[in-house]
């Protein structure tokens, strides 16, 4: 699902895109389509006779887009002086370790936070031999576990654009573009069980708010 702002489509990193005539690019338009009919609940539901892990794959590099749109959307807003820390809130604070690259974890701005999280994502999805775009190459027995570690630290984008970017999000008028993003991903990860719930912490009680409607 792509979202447009005004005139233009702003990314904050290169869009990463499914191959056309490809499985997972079916998948993605049954995806699209599913979610157009306005009943979330069902379009994260995995479809008949598909794999799992294709369909979180396809997923979670939709979510990758989205919100790499988003945060494009408020970058003007988010720098060093106005986010020195990668927070959600006064309670959450994030720092950040890819366990390669750094492996013990940094306390750095939120922008750098970002920059650092998108680029790691970016890695993973660019793998083939994580997320292969080829049909009949099979994805490894650790996909699942990579998957939720990329969903988890996807959240804290979401989770850091609420809590200190909303007003810029409402001046801009994209406030139901993210309800609407954020409201997706959280029926898509709970349909799975991707995110232990105390990740979700710092987004409590808007999850509570945008799903309790759709019980």
């Amino acid at each position: 699902m792509d979202f447009y702002f005004g005139t233009e489509t702003t990314t904050f990193k290169p869009k990463k895109n499914i191959p056309e005539g490809s499985h997972q690019y079916e998948l993605l338009k049954h995806a699209e389509a599913t979610l157009g009919s306005g009943n979330l609940r069902m379009a994260v539901m995995l479809p008949d006779g598909e794999d799992l892990n294709e369909w979180v794959a396809v997923n979670t590099v939709d979510f990758f887009n989205q919100i790499n749109m988003l945060y494009g959307t408020i970058t003007d807003f988010c720098s060093e002086d106005s986010c020195p820390l990668m927070s959600a809130g006064p309670k959450y604070e994030y720092h950040w370790a890819d366990g390669t690259n750094i492996k013990k974890p940094i306390k750095c701005s939120a922008p750098k936070y970002i920059d650092y999280l998108m680029t790691w994502v970016q890695d993973q999805l660019d793998d083939e031999t994580l997320f292969p775009s080829k049909i009949g190459v099979p994805f490894p027995k650790n996909f699942m576990s990579v998957a939720k570690t990329i969903l988890k630290r996807l959240f804290r984008v979401y989770a850091h654009i609420y809590h200190q970017h909303f007003d810029a999000v409402m001046q801009l008028q994209e406030e139901a573009h993210l309800n609407t993003s954020f409201k997706h991903f959280i029926f898509f990860v709970q349909e799975f069980n991707l995110i232990d719930r105390k990740e979700l912490a710092p987004l409590q009680e808007l999850i509570e708010k945008l799903t309790t409607k759709d019980r």
